[in-house]
């Protein structure tokens, strides 16, 4: 369940760094985000699949270090992130 081509081009314009970032943890934590917000909505119609769900638990988890990543290298631009994409309250 890849995104589409325009709504990722959208994400990484919102979050790049620089005219040419495409890797930075905040484009690839946000493209994360993403597609973990469109599986739960699979989820919603297709509560018993199982493998989307292991793919859902192993994006959470790359989520989680790219956080913990940027957390450690940038605590500025970690909490701005967060508030970005409403991860913690």
């Amino acid at each position: 369940m890849a995104l589409v081509k325009e709504k990722k081009k959208e994400v990484i314009q919102t979050y790049k760094l620089h005219s040419d970032d495409t890797g930075s943890p905040e484009v690839q934590i946000a493209l994360l985000t993403e597609r973990i917000n469109k599986l739960e909505e699979h989820f919603k119609s297709h509560k018993k699949d199982r493998h989307s769900r292991r793919g859902l638990l192993k994006m959470v988890g790359q989520r989680r270090k790219f956080l913990n990543y940027l957390e450690r290298k940038g605590e500025n631009r970690y909490k701005t992130l967060i508030q970005k994409l409403g991860l913690r309250k």
